[in-house]
């Protein structure tokens, strides 16, 4: 994999931000947005059991998805103040996304502002908080819907790896799906991570981003990102999404939430074994053509 950071700033221009990060699709972190809320300080642990410690939620763990998985189903449910509880402990890998906070507790909407100096199209009904222990772990995904997020990280570091959307075939991924084959799992250190360079030989060809997320940090990720988190403290998180401006992009979303999801979950049910090694088959062979275009431009002299 080829790296480089994010680009970061304090505070940015609306005009300088659509010329230079949202019309050419390029990730940027905001170190001074979040800072102007009131949610900078106020959320917390203590704050967050206060206002919905009793809420039934979904909790998932680190294992990938296999043949049988519908996407976006918990693997356990507890109240929001026992996880927080279990969390705070220490290491403790469970997280908690795709959480609308705001149905259980609307007063606290007043708490942060949405940036639509940077974006229109947000999707007010639907800001998600994103929770995670120690050593909790997002797989290496794209969002379905592919809309534009401002991603505020509040309390404790994540670690964020992102490729633009084009990077898909290098990255694996399961068609009719939005994950990647590839385990990411500590993929910065020199042993001990999952890659595996020799079956997914591709992953060389692949050009991205890392970044640490801390307290306060917003992260622009632009639509259809593909990112792989993990939880280096124990933290929480806020996406306001941004549905892209071009009707292109909204018609791709709908497609992919209602069309797309659909079809994948009906085969999962009713195929497994045989989709799985469908899809399977098909992601190594979208990768080989990466591989086999990169061969010949190298060859031309336009590597």
């Amino acid at each position: 994999m080829v790296l480089q950071a994010v680009d970061r700033v304090e505070d940015i221009s609306s005009d300088e931000f659509k010329t230079n990060y949202y019309d050419p699709f390029k990730p940027l972190v905001i170190t001074g947005l979040a800072r102007k809320w009131p949610a900078y300080d106020k959320w917390n642990w203590d704050f967050f059991k206060a206002v919905v410690g009793d809420v039934q939620v979904g909790v998932y763990n680190n294992v990938k998805s296999d043949a049988y998985t519908p996407i976006n189903t918990a693997d356990d449910y507890m109240k929001f103040g026992d996880y927080i509880d279990l969390i705070r402990r220490g290491p403790a890998e469970w997280r908690i996304f795709l959480f609308n906070l705001f149905d259980h507790a609307p007063q606290i909407i007043k708490d942060f502002n949405w940036p639509e100096q940077y974006s229109g199209g947000f999707v007010k009904k639907y800001p998600m908080l994103f929770t995670g222990g120690q050593g909790s772990i997002t797989h290496m995904h794209f969002d379905i819907d592919l809309s534009h997020i401002f991603h505020t990280q509040f309390m404790g570091k994540k670690r964020v790896l992102l490729f633009p959307f084009e990077e898909q075939h290098k990255l694996y991924r399961k068609p009719w799906e939005v994950l990647s084959l590839v385990n990411f799992e500590r993929y910065y250190e020199r042993s001990g991570n999952k890659l595996d360079p020799e079956k997914f030989p591709a992953l060389r060809l692949a050009r991205g981003y890392e970044l640490i997320l801390d307290h306060g940090d917003t992260l622009f990720m632009p639509a259809g990102y593909w990112h792989h988190m993990e939880y280096i403290d124990s933290g929480f998180a806020m996406s306001l999404r941004a549905l892209q401006s071009g009707i292109l992009g909204k018609v791709k979303g709908a497609w992919n939430l209602f069309g797309m999801r659909y079809i994948d979950t009906f085969m999962k049910k009713t195929s497994p074994e045989w989709w799985y090694n469908y899809k399977k088959d098909k992601t190594f062979a979208d990768a080989g053509k990466e591989m086999d275009a990169y061969a010949g431009n190298a060859s031309a002299g336009f590597s």
